[in-house]
């Protein structure tokens, strides 16, 4: 239900990923933001430029160090995110349908757990094994 909700966005969950990164606050470098989703700077490239093309980021001179690059989520961008998180919105709604409110509550906050596990893993797998 989820791949769904964003498979008509460019680069789907990683354009997502991505525009809830810019959606935070200050504009991160590429290079920053490529870390913040655990992307390899490659992958970010292809990526921004996509999201680029259909006008939803914008990439621009960072003024305090010009060799670098920030991305910019442009209004276009903003809408179409805010499209995507009601559509996911929606579908959690169905796949929670049977659940009452707390047992909704639970399952989202496990997974969450279980979610941070997985980026600490993906972040520093070595240390985890220790």
């Amino acid at each position: 239900m989820a791949t769904a909700s964003v498979a008509d966005l460019p680069g789907g969950a990683r354009g997502y990923l991505v525009l809830i990164a810019l959606a935070q606050g200050e504009p991160p470098s590429q290079l920053a933001l490529a870390k913040e989703v655990s992307l390899d700077r490659t992958v970010m490239t292809y990526l921004l430029d996509d999201l680029e093309a259909h006008d939803l980021v914008l990439r621009r001179p960072d003024p305090r160090d010009r060799r670098a690059r920030q991305v910019v989520l442009t209004e276009a961008g903003r809408a179409r995110l805010g499209e995507v998180r009601r559509s996911l919105a929606s579908a959690e709604a169905r796949l929670l349908a049977d659940l009452t409110d707390g047992d909704a509550e639970q399952l989202r906050s496990l997974l969450s757990r279980v979610a941070q596990t997985a980026q600490r893993e993906l972040v520093a797998p070595d240390e985890m094994k220790c």
